[in-house]
């Protein structure tokens, strides 16, 4: 409970802040806004492409989608972190009947063993075993000590079971038994008791295998980049086609040159999703700190930030590729008809990384896709969740997918440069690389 009043109020707050930005908005844009663009557009960072890259920020923030888009995941991350956290926080209690009587460290024994077990227990008399048994039928008790001596279970005893009336017994069964062993030896109460806080040693795995944290934050982290990935994407060749077809990219490209127009439309789409995804995570460390979870043991932190370092890797690559196709379409259908064929990779490697973000080991497949830059920002991350891969090939793979992202800016700006202001049909590939030669 007190974790899901963490994540209201946080989810309130949000909500305050997104409405005092709409309510600032006219007739000035918000100052957040008004800061980006005089940095980026100020010609002191990156000139005419710093202008672009403010205005594309300046009309995404704006827009009632991404406000929609962005309450959507805080909500979506807000379940996936509390509801854990109550399922677990909640223990089974079990009804410990007694038959006869039970001395004071005798009950002692049977409440920590309960305790140990994370088990709830509420001890009750039984005048007989016959009433006893009676009330294991009823369901009225789960577990019946009689005389100090022995067990009674409603199922049949099995070293397999795994209900909690069986751990229930199992547990008070062992302490009961080392407490006589110990007074059978002749062991003092303060020596049993400091023989029963006797702490197990440390299991540890020589392979080095990451906890069910890490693999859980790395399925949202998967969930979060193709989200991100798939709106943005098509945000920018949506928004490419549209001023294509309105002829506001004739208008722009009289002041700019076009690699300096994709660039910035690039750069200020990024800009969002990079602050939409900071947002996200920010919101998410905060309430797992909040309400106890495991996001922030172990390594999960690693995976956090190996799922936004590719999450921006992924956009680099992705959306010099999307841009150009958005400037060989004239319609909305055309527009999604040529995305699909271009979504292939992202879906693949999503697809594929989920199915093996089990607790077994990375297939070899999902392994070689982690190092092709297409599908390397959903398997990189599942490795790095995995502790499959170390630190200088996860930089390889970095390196990899730069230098991809180089080429293909390069020739994604010859495509724009070509197609953009041909108009009156869809712009075939063929045609712009006839032209090139």
């Amino acid at each position: 409970m007190k974790g899901l009043v963490y994540a209201l109020v946080a989810v309130v707050v949000v909500l305050a802040l997104f409405r005092r930005v709409r309510a600032r908005r006219q007739p000035h844009p918000p100052s957040l806004l008004g800061a980006v663009a005089r940095t980026l557009g100020g010609r002191r960072l990156l000139g005419d492409t710093g202008l672009v890259a403010a205005r594309e920020v300046h009309e995404r923030l704006r827009g009632r989608f991404f406000r929609v888009i962005t309450l959507i995941l805080l909500a979506v991350v807000a379940a996936a972190i509390v509801i854990p956290t109550l399922h677990s926080s909640s223990r089974p209690v079990v009804r410990v009947g007694v038959v006869g009587t039970l001395s004071t460290s005798q009950r002692a024994t049977v409440a920590a063993a309960l305790a140990h077990a994370r088990i709830g227990g509420l001890v009750t008399a039984e005048q007989d075993t016959a009433d006893a048994r009676a009330a294991l039928h009823s369901h009225r008790v789960t577990v019946v000590i009689e005389e100090g001596r022995t067990l009674l279970v409603e199922t049949a005893a099995s070293a397999s079971g795994s209900t909690t009336a069986m751990a229930a017994a199992r547990a008070i069964a062992t302490a009961l038994g080392l407490q006589n062993a110990f007074r059978a030896a002749g062991v003092s109460t303060s020596q049993a008791a400091a023989i029963a806080r006797a702490r197990p040693l440390p299991i540890r795995s020589a392979a080095a295998r990451p906890s069910g944290a890490a693999r859980g934050t790395s399925v949202i982290g998967l969930v979060f980049i193709f989200i991100l990935l798939t709106q943005y994407l098509t945000w920018t060749l949506v928004g490419v086609m549209e001023e294509k077809t309105s002829r506001v990219v004739e208008v722009l490209l009289a002041t700019v040159r076009p690699v300096q127009l994709l660039g910035g439309k690039v750069l200020g789409i990024g800009l969002v999703a990079l602050l939409q995804a900071g947002l996200v995570v920010a919101f998410a460390l905060v309430l797992a700190d909040a309400v106890g979870s495991d996001l922030l043991k172990g390594t999960a932190p690693t995976v956090v930030a190996a799922s936004l370092l590719w999450l921006v890797l992924a956009y680099a690559f992705y959306a010099w590729v999307f841009a150009a196709a958005g400037s060989m379409a004239e319609r909305q259908d055309q527009a999604q008809s040529m995305s699909l064929p271009l979504s292939v990779p992202i879906i693949l490697g999503y697809v594929l990384a989920l199915v093996n973000a089990g607790p077994g080991p990375a297939s070899l497949f999902m392994k070689v896709l982690a190092y092709l830059p297409p599908t390397a920002p959903f398997g990189m991350p599942l490795l790095v969740a995995k502790g499959e891969v170390t630190w200088w090939e996860f930089l390889v793979a970095v390196t990899l997918s730069i230098g991809s992202t180089v080429a293909v800016a390069r020739f994604a700006a010859i495509v724009y440069e070509r197609a953009v202001l041909r108009t009156g049909h869809r712009i075939r590939l063929r045609e712009v690389l006839v032209q090139q030669r």
